[in-house]
């Protein structure tokens, strides 16, 4: 099955008011820049040229268009799996369904399947209680403890990702957020937070309701200490991407940190104003969607559409 088509909508880079004459969004004031995408290059049309999220006619174009992605999403980790960052059958990741009478669904990946074999048939529908109500594999119990709980807290979380990557737990042994000290980790600057109460492999609801109340309106990141990591979003790409980025960005900073107990140098810190600024644009929400299209994009190329079956 082809994925969606997107068509080009007309480009919008009106500058916000609170930013007109600002020095430092100065290439924003020519015709064919796009401030949204952070991107140059407009049609003399005005047609934007930047792949932006598609309107659906229909809740199953865009319940499909999801399952799609989450899928790409999966197959995404695989490849992180051959870089030797993340090992075992715990990756897990949930696609916020629907609500119908009472019972939050969630769409998520099968219980010990290579992320390699996943396709878009292979995805399980499974409720509040447990129970499947699509799909024809079990979940991983851990994982929906957790999801589950973050899902019913926070309705704006549409997608959630979790790990155990190689650099992703290492860093969380620490239990201490990024500092601000590289441009990337500055997308997460001021948006996650670190879970310092680890209790053990995950067995009951009781740490998902503890990340729950941790997350706040503008987190993209939990920090489990003694665990690994855990990203949320609007939209499965988004989620995915910020899970690439946050975790190279961990380690980086493991270098950072080696190297600087080895030779006595410390980082330069990135002031508030400046890091608040960095956040605010190549951090916001969107940014992570269009992130993540080359890597949905490669992959249809790569597999030949194989996954979307």
């Amino acid at each position: 099955m082809a994925p969606i088509a997107i068509e080009q909508p007309q480009l919008d880079n009106i500058i916000p008011k609170d930013i007109k004459g600002d020095n430092r969004y100065g290439i924003f004031d020519k015709k064919g820049s796009d401030l949204k995408s952070m991107a140059v290059g407009a049609t003399k049309d005005g047609r934007t040229l930047v792949p932006v999220l598609p309107e659906f006619k229909t809740k199953e174009e865009q319940q499909l268009y999801a399952k799609q992605h989450l899928v790409a999403a999966f197959r995404v980790s695989r490849i992180m799996v051959m870089m030797r960052a993340l090992q075992d059958i715990c990756p897990f990741a949930t696609l916020f369904a629907a609500i119908i009478s009472g019972s939050i669904l969630k769409t998520t990946n099968s219980y010990a399947m290579h992320f390699a074999d996943i396709c878009v048939s292979d995805l399980v529908l499974v409720n509040e209680n447990a129970e499947i109500v699509e799909g024809e594999h079990a979940v991983n119990a851990a994982g929906f403890a957790i999801h589950s709980e973050i899902h019913k807290a926070h309705p704006w979380i549409n997608a959630v990702c979790h790990a155990h990557t190689v650099a992703g737990k290492a860093y969380s042994t620490f239990g201490k957020p990024l500092p601000p000290i590289m441009q990337d980790s500055l997308r997460f600057y001021d948006s996650h937070v670190v879970n310092t109460e680890y209790a053990g492999v995950v067995l009951s609801s009781d740490e998902g309701k503890t990340i729950a109340k941790l997350l706040r309106r503008q987190d993209k990141v939990a920090i489990l200490q003694n665990h690994g990591l855990l990203l949320v979003g609007e939209t499965i790409d988004e989620a995915a991407y910020w899970f690439v980025c946050f975790d190279k960005c961990c380690k980086a900073q493991l270098m950072i940190d080696a190297a600087s107990a080895g030779t006595g140098y410390q980082p330069k810190l990135v002031d508030h104003e400046t890091a608040t600024f960095t956040a605010k644009n190549s951090g916001a929400r969107y940014r992570g969607w269009l992130n993540f299209q080359p890597y949905y994009t490669n992959m249809v190329k790569k597999t030949k559409g194989e996954f979307l079956k």
